[in-house]
């Protein structure tokens, strides 16, 4: 046989064991990788869209150069956020400081926001059909998430802005898909987030008290953890908020995949709703996951008991946002996504 061909035929039988060999040393590598990526659970209370910054940065693959392998776990909030975090059951919970307050005041935690993806309230409350004033809510039930969740205190807030008090009407905890009970009347009114919030301004529900038109400061939607675990693992939560604020980068500046992630996370198929959650999420979305005092000083006023702490340290803790801030992060992901 002539040298070329047999070269050519040895080749043939050494190929395929060749790519087996590339194969597996790929897949081993892979799956190498993905063995030292460490877990880490987000908490999220309610599905909305101030959850985007998170899911975009798992749709674009941010936290595994982090070493991280986030994972979403469904939860109700509220009372269940201090024990939960303590266990170490979730690393960080995606709430807003109502629930860290009554954790930190009631003996059922010791947490701390370290960063915010919303600084103003974000919803609306409606009433359910029949019930056109605030006078007509006396005596009716008010339906809320749970306990010491955002839904509970922005309702009080809501009532006192109409000249109600808690004591007024009947508060009971419905959960977090709200919209069909008030849509059905089985609770006189409830306070709604997007997209939900404009499924009810399509169905023509009245909006009792929109707090959202009013841009009333408020730490909504906090990145929260527990006080010892923000202690012993600063490096590893840098790390998650860099991955998470370049998620709020990207979907601020690359619509499409934004709504994209959006329909597919919040099953919303109605063109509309889908802009206005988008448009919800740009103009009230802070890039840099910053907290704004002046909304954590109304929260403190809000829900916190006689007697409790009025130091906002012992609620939030700004130094990991600081030390982003200070080693130049915000301003490189400004650079790379052109954000002025």
């Amino acid at each position: 046989m002539p040298i070329a061909a047999s070269i050519r035929a040895a080749v043939v039988r050494i190929a395929p064991a060749v790519c087996i060999g590339i194969a597996s040393l790929c897949f081993g590598a892979a799956a190498a990788n993905a063995a030292d990526l460490m877990a880490f659970r987000v908490g999220m209370a309610a599905p909305a869209n101030t959850v985007l910054a998170i899911w975009m940065a798992q749709a674009s693959g941010f936290y595994q150069p982090q070493g991280l392998q986030v994972s979403i776990v469904p939860m109700v909030g509220g009372s269940e956020s201090g024990p939960t975090l303590k266990s170490g059951d979730i690393q960080l919970m995606h709430i807003g400081m109502s629930s860290v307050v009554r954790a930190n005041t009631s003996g059922l935690g010791d947490l701390r926001c370290i960063g915010s993806l919303a600084n103003v309230i974000r919803s609306t409350m409606f009433a359910a059909p029949g019930v056109k004033t605030a006078a007509d809510l006396k005596g009716k039930t008010v339906g809320i998430s749970s306990v010491g969740s955002e839904s509970d205190s922005t309702t009080t807030l809501a009532l006192d802005r109409l000249g109600l008090r808690r004591q007024d009407v009947t508060i009971k905890e419905i959960g977090v898909d709200r919209l069909p009970y008030v849509r059905d009347g089985r609770v006189a009114a409830t306070t709604l987030g997007e997209p939900s919030r404009s499924e009810a301004f399509a169905m023509g529900l009245n909006p009792i008290f929109d707090f959202y038109a009013q841009h009333i400061p408020w730490l909504y939607s906090g990145l929260t953890v527990d006080r010892k675990y923000l202690t012993d693992h600063r490096d590893v939560l840098v790390r998650f908020l860099k991955a998470t604020i370049e998620g709020n980068y990207q979907a601020y500046m690359d619509e499409k995949r934004a709504k994209d992630v959006l329909a597919k996370e919040l099953k919303i198929t109605d063109p509309k709703i889908l802009d206005i959650s988008y448009s919800n999420f740009k103009a009230a979305t802070p890039l840099n996951a910053d907290i704004d005092r002046a909304g954590a000083e109304n929260i403190l006023d809000t829900t916190a008991p006689a007697g409790a702490s009025r130091n906002l340290a012992d609620y939030i803790d700004t130094s990991l946002s600081d030390g982003l801030r200070a080693e130049g992060f915000f301003e490189a992901m400004q650079q790379k996504y052109a954000v002025k």
